[in-house]
């Protein structure tokens, strides 16, 4: 199977299989700390502590600001995207972010060139986040909040209906509603990106993960997707493999503290399981493929129903030499 080409400005990507890079593995580290939370909370100084002996032992680089300078330059600004729509305790939970902060401030990143964001700058502040930017001078942004790039963008035949803040909403134009277009945010001031997200069900995607929430959170017109499995199938690993959004990502982070199977982006801590972990890796198709079996685990022992598992997305991912979708060629660490 050969996905379709997307679009970026005039000029359309052209995207191989992975057949030729059918040998790769992924390296993933798991570090558990069986008191990094209480009743849902977690503790931030070993939050701090897991995330560091993650990322050194994912690096191996003898000290964290090795590490940090080892995927980012001090001139870099690198954007720590976070998923904020369940909330603070469902979503990506601020004292990750926080651990993330303070090792790239060690590496001696300025403050300013630290952006905490998501799709929308509402969100962001109902988890919390404003609070965690006055704590260390870094900046809180709503990528949609920041405008689109008009010559960087993802086409697809699939008609959107456009609503008010999405670029072409209300123009007439031939085509209108096939593009979706790349947040400012992204495409002009993000060198690096960081991505972190929780380990949390999604119903089209099977998990609200680093391709999905990277890929959604990145560009406009994005609802034609959302409501067919099929459709995101395509069009989240298209809109990752645009050179001004997946290129830019240094370092994927699973904030499995908490495993909630149920839910679809909804915070309902009755349907979660403390997993007490972070997982690293540089490759986010390999998280996401075992956020699901780990999802589908916790779902079993549950006796929950089954939720959508949508491996045609991953499979895709794959093709387009994204990481790794067979969990037979996923090599895990886990730390304790």
């Amino acid at each position: 199977m050969i996905l379709p080409s997307a679009a970026s400005g005039a000029a359309p990507n052209t995207f191989s299989t992975a057949s030729s890079n059918a040998k790769s593995r992924a390296q993933v580290v798991i570090v558990r700390d069986r008191q990094a939370t209480r009743t849902f909370q977690p503790s931030p100084d070993r939050v701090r502590t897991m995330v560091n002996r993650a990322l050194t032992n994912l690096t191996a680089k003898p000290t964290v600001a090795t590490a940090w300078r080892s995927l980012v330059k001090t001139q870099d600004v690198v954007g720590l995207k976070v998923l904020t729509t369940p909330g603070p305790t469902s979503g990506t939970r601020p004292a990750v972010a926080a651990a993330v902060i303070e090792g790239l401030l060690a590496a001696g990143l300025p403050a300013t060139n630290i952006v905490v964001w998501d799709k929308h700058y509402e969100e962001l502040r109902e988890a919390g986040f404003p609070e965690l930017a006055q704590r260390y001078g870094v900046r809180v942004v709503g990528s949609a909040d920041a405008g689109y790039d008009e010559n960087t963008f993802y086409e697809n035949p699939v008609l959107g209906n456009l609503v008010w803040g999405d670029f072409e909403f209300g123009k007439k134009t031939e085509g209108a509603g096939r593009r979706s277009f790349v947040s400012k945010l992204v495409s002009q001031e993000l060198t690096k990106i960081i991505n972190i997200t929780p380990l949390l069900n999604h119903n089209q995607a099977g998990v609200a993960g680093n391709l999905f929430g990277l890929a959604m959170g990145s560009v406009d017109n994005t609802w034609r997707f959302e409501v067919q499995t099929g459709r995101l199938a395509q069009a989240v690993p298209e809109i990752y493999a645009l050179p001004a959004v997946g290129d830019r990502v240094v370092l994927n982070i699973v904030d499995a503290l908490l495993c909630q199977y149920q839910g679809n982006q909804r915070g309902l801590l009755h349907y979660s399981t403390t997993l007490n972990e972070i997982r690293l890796s540089r490759d986010p198709v390999a998280l996401d493929v075992l956020s699901l079996k780990e999802l589908d685990r916790q779902r079993q022992s549950d006796d929950s129903p089954p939720g959508a598992v949508n491996m045609e997305l991953y499979q895709n991912a794959a093709l387009l030499e994204l990481g790794v979708a067979d969990l037979k060629r996923i090599e895990t660490r886990t730390l304790k």
